[in-house]
């Protein structure tokens, strides 16, 4: 899966973009579970969830802060 550009997270609703917080956080469980059991084959994917949940927490800070 490729990785989502911030301009496209901008685009999101904030009701969107908590959604999409929430899998992320899911998919993250989900790929530390498999780390700690031996079924993960692309590590790399970890990294590249973990960056995206980050965009997003920043985008929908910034609109908290924004009023």
């Amino acid at each position: 899966m490729a990785q989502t550009k911030i301009k496209d997270i901008r685009e999101l609703t904030t009701e969107e973009l908590s959604s999409r917080l929430r899998e992320l956080k899911q998919e993250a469980l989900t790929l530390r579970l498999q780390q700690a059991t031996g079924q993960l084959e692309n590590t790399s994917r970890r990294t590249l969830v973990r960056k995206e949940a980050a965009r997003v927490q920043t985008i929908l800070s910034e609109r908290r802060l924004q009023g």
